[in-house]
Protein backbone atom coordinates (compact mmCIF):
# COMPACT_ATOMS: atom_id res chain seq x y z
CA UNK A 1 0.00 0.00 0.00
CA UNK A 2 1.86 3.52 -0.89
CA UNK A 3 2.21 5.49 2.17
CA UNK A 4 0.36 8.07 1.86
CA UNK A 5 -2.72 5.56 1.93
CA UNK A 6 -2.02 3.98 5.32
CA UNK A 7 -4.99 5.56 7.46
CA UNK A 8 -8.05 3.16 7.11
CA UNK A 9 -9.87 2.51 4.39
CA UNK A 10 -12.20 5.20 3.92
CA UNK A 11 -15.05 3.79 1.43
CA UNK A 12 -15.98 0.60 2.53
CA UNK A 13 -17.63 -2.82 0.94
CA UNK A 14 -21.05 -3.41 0.62
CA UNK A 15 -22.24 -0.66 -1.44
CA UNK A 16 -24.90 -0.36 -3.77
CA UNK A 17 -22.79 0.59 -7.06
CA UNK A 18 -23.77 -1.11 -10.60
CA UNK A 19 -21.24 -3.41 -12.07
CA UNK A 20 -18.71 -0.67 -13.71
CA UNK A 21 -19.90 2.36 -12.29
CA UNK A 22 -16.90 5.32 -12.67
CA UNK A 23 -18.62 6.98 -9.64
CA UNK A 24 -17.60 4.75 -7.03
CA UNK A 25 -13.97 4.66 -8.62
CA UNK A 26 -13.85 8.52 -8.13
CA UNK A 27 -15.47 8.26 -4.24
CA UNK A 28 -13.08 5.86 -3.29
CA UNK A 29 -9.42 7.65 -4.84
CA UNK A 30 -10.90 11.26 -3.26
CA UNK A 31 -11.52 9.82 0.11
CA UNK A 32 -7.63 8.64 0.20
CA UNK A 33 -6.86 11.86 -1.47
CA UNK A 34 -8.59 13.70 1.49
CA UNK A 35 -8.23 11.74 4.36
CA UNK A 36 -10.75 11.16 7.32
CA UNK A 37 -11.02 14.29 8.49
CA UNK A 38 -13.77 15.48 6.57
CA UNK A 39 -17.35 16.11 5.88
CA UNK A 40 -18.73 14.52 2.25
CA UNK A 41 -22.54 16.34 1.14
CA UNK A 42 -24.19 14.43 -1.21
CA UNK A 43 -27.19 15.63 -3.17
CA UNK A 44 -29.46 13.98 -5.40
CA UNK A 45 -28.20 11.24 -7.37
CA UNK A 46 -27.04 8.27 -7.78
CA UNK A 47 -24.75 7.91 -4.91
CA UNK A 48 -27.56 8.64 -2.79
CA UNK A 49 -28.67 4.74 -3.63
CA UNK A 50 -24.88 3.79 -3.49
CA UNK A 51 -23.75 4.50 0.09
CA UNK A 52 -26.97 2.52 1.62
CA UNK A 53 -29.78 2.55 3.61
CA UNK A 54 -29.27 4.40 6.85
CA UNK A 55 -28.67 3.65 9.43
CA UNK A 56 -25.75 1.78 7.15
CA UNK A 57 -23.09 3.50 4.46
CA UNK A 58 -20.52 2.40 2.90
CA UNK A 59 -18.73 5.99 3.76
CA UNK A 60 -16.92 5.60 7.11
CA UNK A 61 -16.83 9.43 6.72
CA UNK A 62 -19.79 11.59 8.13
CA UNK A 63 -22.05 12.14 5.24
CA UNK A 64 -24.87 14.99 4.36
CA UNK A 65 -27.57 14.22 2.38
CA UNK A 66 -29.12 17.21 0.55
CA UNK A 67 -31.83 18.13 -1.70
CA UNK A 68 -30.71 18.40 -5.53
CA UNK A 69 -30.09 21.86 -6.09
CA UNK A 70 -28.52 22.55 -2.78
CA UNK A 71 -24.96 21.14 -2.81
CA UNK A 72 -22.98 24.86 -3.01
CA UNK A 73 -25.31 25.88 0.02
CA UNK A 74 -25.74 23.00 1.70
CA UNK A 75 -21.90 22.59 1.75
CA UNK A 76 -21.16 25.96 2.61
CA UNK A 77 -23.42 25.86 5.60
CA UNK A 78 -21.29 22.60 6.49
CA UNK A 79 -18.26 24.70 5.80
CA UNK A 80 -19.54 27.49 8.31
CA UNK A 81 -21.33 25.59 11.04
CA UNK A 82 -17.38 23.45 11.16
CA UNK A 83 -15.48 26.95 11.28
CA UNK A 84 -17.96 28.22 14.47
CA UNK A 85 -16.66 25.05 16.08
CA UNK A 86 -12.96 26.32 15.08
CA UNK A 87 -12.74 22.87 13.16
CA UNK A 88 -10.98 25.19 10.26
CA UNK A 89 -8.74 21.66 9.24
CA UNK A 90 -11.92 19.79 8.09
CA UNK A 91 -12.46 19.45 4.53
CA UNK A 92 -16.03 19.42 2.99
CA UNK A 93 -15.71 17.40 -0.19
CA UNK A 94 -18.97 18.34 -2.13
CA UNK A 95 -20.05 15.20 -4.39
CA UNK A 96 -22.45 15.57 -6.91
CA UNK A 97 -23.75 14.26 -10.46
CA UNK A 98 -23.75 16.39 -13.52
CA UNK A 99 -27.43 16.54 -13.16
CA UNK A 100 -27.09 18.30 -9.49
CA UNK A 101 -24.19 20.18 -10.91
CA UNK A 102 -24.60 21.44 -14.58
CA UNK A 103 -28.27 21.86 -14.13
CA UNK A 104 -30.44 21.79 -11.10
CA UNK A 105 -27.64 22.31 -8.85
CA UNK A 106 -25.70 25.31 -10.94
CA UNK A 107 -27.10 28.27 -8.91
CA UNK A 108 -26.04 27.03 -5.62
CA UNK A 109 -22.99 26.20 -6.76
CA UNK A 110 -22.11 29.56 -7.80
CA UNK A 111 -22.73 31.28 -5.28
CA UNK A 112 -20.48 29.13 -2.82
CA UNK A 113 -17.93 30.02 -5.74
CA UNK A 114 -18.26 33.54 -6.02
CA UNK A 115 -18.06 34.20 -1.78
CA UNK A 116 -14.55 31.85 -2.75
CA UNK A 117 -16.07 28.93 -0.04
CA UNK A 118 -13.52 26.54 1.33
CA UNK A 119 -15.02 23.26 0.10
CA UNK A 120 -13.85 20.65 -2.48
CA UNK A 121 -16.63 20.36 -4.85
CA UNK A 122 -16.45 17.05 -7.38
CA UNK A 123 -18.49 16.81 -10.28
CA UNK A 124 -18.97 12.93 -11.18
CA UNK A 125 -20.02 12.85 -15.23
CA UNK A 126 -21.55 10.71 -16.10
CA UNK A 127 -23.12 12.68 -18.97
CA UNK A 128 -27.02 12.14 -17.86
CA UNK A 129 -29.59 11.50 -15.70
CA UNK A 130 -28.58 7.88 -14.88
CA UNK A 131 -30.14 7.59 -11.32
CA UNK A 132 -33.78 8.05 -12.71
CA UNK A 133 -33.65 6.58 -16.71
CA UNK A 134 -30.64 7.67 -18.48
CA UNK A 135 -32.29 11.12 -19.22
CA UNK A 136 -30.35 14.12 -20.89
CA UNK A 137 -28.59 16.56 -18.82
CA UNK A 138 -26.69 19.41 -20.48
CA UNK A 139 -23.59 17.67 -19.79
CA UNK A 140 -24.84 14.87 -22.75
CA UNK A 141 -22.40 15.48 -25.72
CA UNK A 142 -24.22 16.04 -28.54
CA UNK A 143 -25.76 13.62 -30.82
CA UNK A 144 -25.86 10.80 -27.86
CA UNK A 145 -28.89 8.54 -27.13
CA UNK A 146 -30.52 9.20 -24.27
CA UNK A 147 -34.13 8.12 -23.05
CA UNK A 148 -35.62 11.70 -23.77
CA UNK A 149 -33.55 12.21 -26.78
CA UNK A 150 -33.71 8.94 -29.20
CA UNK A 151 -32.29 8.01 -32.27
CA UNK A 152 -34.39 9.51 -34.18
CA UNK A 153 -34.13 12.69 -32.31
CA UNK A 154 -30.56 12.56 -30.64
CA UNK A 155 -29.46 15.70 -28.08
CA UNK A 156 -29.03 18.72 -29.91
CA UNK A 157 -26.48 20.92 -28.67
CA UNK A 158 -22.49 20.86 -27.34
CA UNK A 159 -22.36 19.73 -24.25
CA UNK A 160 -21.63 22.52 -21.11
CA UNK A 161 -17.87 22.88 -20.74
CA UNK A 162 -18.14 23.85 -16.43
CA UNK A 163 -14.75 24.06 -15.98
CA UNK A 164 -14.79 27.39 -17.86
CA UNK A 165 -18.05 28.86 -15.71
CA UNK A 166 -16.21 27.79 -13.14
CA UNK A 167 -12.72 29.63 -14.06
CA UNK A 168 -14.91 32.39 -14.92
CA UNK A 169 -15.43 33.06 -11.27
CA UNK A 170 -11.49 33.09 -10.85
CA UNK A 171 -12.15 30.20 -8.06
CA UNK A 172 -8.27 28.97 -6.85
CA UNK A 173 -8.25 25.86 -8.40
CA UNK A 174 -10.46 23.97 -11.41
CA UNK A 175 -9.20 20.61 -13.07
CA UNK A 176 -10.58 17.85 -15.17
CA UNK A 177 -9.73 14.43 -14.07
CA UNK A 178 -10.76 10.62 -15.74
CA UNK A 179 -10.89 7.28 -13.54
CA UNK A 180 -8.48 5.74 -16.56
CA UNK A 181 -5.79 7.98 -14.80
CA UNK A 182 -6.39 7.25 -11.43
CA UNK A 183 -2.71 9.07 -9.83
CA UNK A 184 -3.52 12.31 -11.67
CA UNK A 185 -6.96 12.10 -9.97
CA UNK A 186 -5.51 11.44 -6.76
CA UNK A 187 -2.82 14.21 -7.29
CA UNK A 188 -5.78 16.66 -8.23
CA UNK A 189 -8.11 15.89 -4.99
CA UNK A 190 -4.96 16.07 -2.85
CA UNK A 191 -3.77 19.68 -4.51
CA UNK A 192 -7.60 20.66 -4.08
CA UNK A 193 -7.44 19.86 -0.54
CA UNK A 194 -4.10 22.35 0.15
CA UNK A 195 -5.47 25.21 -1.02
CA UNK A 196 -7.72 27.37 0.60
CA UNK A 197 -10.98 28.39 -1.30
CA UNK A 198 -13.64 26.58 -3.46
CA UNK A 199 -12.23 24.01 -5.66
CA UNK A 200 -13.39 22.08 -8.49
CA UNK A 201 -12.76 19.28 -10.07
CA UNK A 202 -14.82 17.35 -12.87
CA UNK A 203 -13.76 14.06 -13.65
CA UNK A 204 -15.55 11.52 -16.28
CA UNK A 205 -17.56 9.05 -14.75
CA UNK A 206 -18.45 6.27 -17.60
CA UNK A 207 -22.02 4.11 -17.07
CA UNK A 208 -22.05 1.07 -18.32
CA UNK A 209 -26.02 1.01 -18.99
CA UNK A 210 -26.45 4.53 -19.86
CA UNK A 211 -23.40 4.37 -22.59
CA UNK A 212 -24.19 0.89 -23.85
CA UNK A 213 -21.11 -0.66 -22.72
CA UNK A 214 -19.62 -3.98 -20.78
CA UNK A 215 -18.94 -3.00 -17.24
CA UNK A 216 -15.73 -4.59 -18.00
CA UNK A 217 -15.12 -2.11 -20.54
CA UNK A 218 -15.44 1.40 -18.38
CA UNK A 219 -11.95 1.93 -17.93
CA UNK A 220 -10.79 1.11 -21.47
CA UNK A 221 -13.50 3.43 -22.93
CA UNK A 222 -12.67 6.22 -19.93
CA UNK A 223 -9.63 6.10 -21.52
CA UNK A 224 -10.83 6.63 -25.17
CA UNK A 225 -12.07 10.03 -24.28
CA UNK A 226 -9.03 11.57 -23.34
CA UNK A 227 -6.62 10.18 -25.73
CA UNK A 228 -9.23 11.18 -28.33
CA UNK A 229 -9.18 14.94 -26.94
CA UNK A 230 -13.34 14.46 -26.48
CA UNK A 231 -12.42 14.48 -22.70
CA UNK A 232 -8.92 16.37 -22.47
CA UNK A 233 -7.47 16.78 -19.15
CA UNK A 234 -5.97 20.07 -17.60
CA UNK A 235 -6.30 22.44 -14.98
CA UNK A 236 -6.88 25.81 -14.33
CA UNK A 237 -5.61 28.36 -11.42
CA UNK A 238 -7.30 31.59 -10.45
CA UNK A 239 -9.04 30.96 -13.81
CA UNK A 240 -6.23 32.51 -15.52
CA UNK A 241 -2.99 29.84 -15.88
CA UNK A 242 -4.34 26.48 -17.89
CA UNK A 243 -1.89 23.22 -17.86
CA UNK A 244 -2.46 19.79 -19.88
CA UNK A 245 -1.78 17.02 -17.11
CA UNK A 246 -2.37 14.76 -19.80
CA UNK A 247 -1.33 14.65 -23.73
CA UNK A 248 -3.34 12.81 -25.53
CA UNK A 249 -2.82 9.48 -27.78
CA UNK A 250 -3.73 11.50 -31.82
CA UNK A 251 -6.89 8.97 -31.61
CA UNK A 252 -9.78 9.49 -33.73
CA UNK A 253 -12.82 10.25 -31.89
CA UNK A 254 -14.76 7.34 -33.89
CA UNK A 255 -12.69 5.11 -32.08
CA UNK A 256 -14.01 6.67 -28.65
CA UNK A 257 -17.98 7.13 -30.37
CA UNK A 258 -17.83 3.51 -31.99
CA UNK A 259 -16.89 1.86 -28.20
CA UNK A 260 -20.54 2.59 -27.25
CA UNK A 261 -24.42 1.98 -28.40
CA UNK A 262 -25.86 5.57 -27.36
CA UNK A 263 -23.35 6.67 -30.45
CA UNK A 264 -25.07 3.64 -32.33
CA UNK A 265 -26.87 5.49 -34.88
CA UNK A 266 -24.12 8.25 -35.76
CA UNK A 267 -23.35 8.31 -39.44
CA UNK A 268 -20.07 9.21 -41.00
CA UNK A 269 -21.33 12.62 -41.35
CA UNK A 270 -21.80 12.73 -37.91
CA UNK A 271 -18.26 11.65 -37.07
CA UNK A 272 -16.49 14.26 -38.91
CA UNK A 273 -18.86 16.99 -37.17
CA UNK A 274 -17.95 15.86 -33.93
CA UNK A 275 -13.90 15.25 -34.86
CA UNK A 276 -14.16 18.95 -36.25
CA UNK A 277 -15.24 19.97 -33.26
CA UNK A 278 -12.96 18.40 -30.41
CA UNK A 279 -10.10 19.41 -32.62
CA UNK A 280 -10.95 23.41 -32.46
CA UNK A 281 -11.49 22.62 -28.69
CA UNK A 282 -8.33 21.35 -28.33
CA UNK A 283 -6.86 24.11 -30.39
CA UNK A 284 -8.34 26.66 -28.36
CA UNK A 285 -7.50 24.57 -24.67
CA UNK A 286 -3.96 24.65 -26.42
CA UNK A 287 -3.56 28.18 -27.13
CA UNK A 288 -5.01 28.68 -23.34
CA UNK A 289 -2.41 26.50 -21.81
CA UNK A 290 0.33 28.89 -23.84
CA UNK A 291 -0.78 32.21 -22.67
CA UNK A 292 0.65 34.24 -20.13
CA UNK A 293 -1.13 33.90 -16.73
CA UNK A 294 -2.46 37.55 -15.62
CA UNK A 295 -1.72 38.19 -12.10
CA UNK A 296 -3.18 41.19 -10.28
CA UNK A 297 -0.67 43.25 -7.89
CA UNK A 298 -2.42 44.76 -4.82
Amino acid sequence: MRKEFAHDELMMPGHLACQGCGGTIIMKHALRAVGPDAVCVIPACCWTIISGNFPYSALNVPVLHTAFATSGAAASGVRAGLDMQGKHDTKVLAFAGDGGTFDIGIQSLSGAAERNEDIIYICYDNEAYMNTGVQRSSATPERAWTTTTPVTHPKSGAKKNMIQILAGHKVPYCATANIAFPDDLYRKVRNAAEIKGTCFIHVLSPCPSGWKIPSEKAIEVSRLATHSKVFPIYEVYHGEEYKITMEPDEIPVSDYLKSQGRFRHLKEEDMDFIQERVDYEWKILLQRSMMEPFHMNF
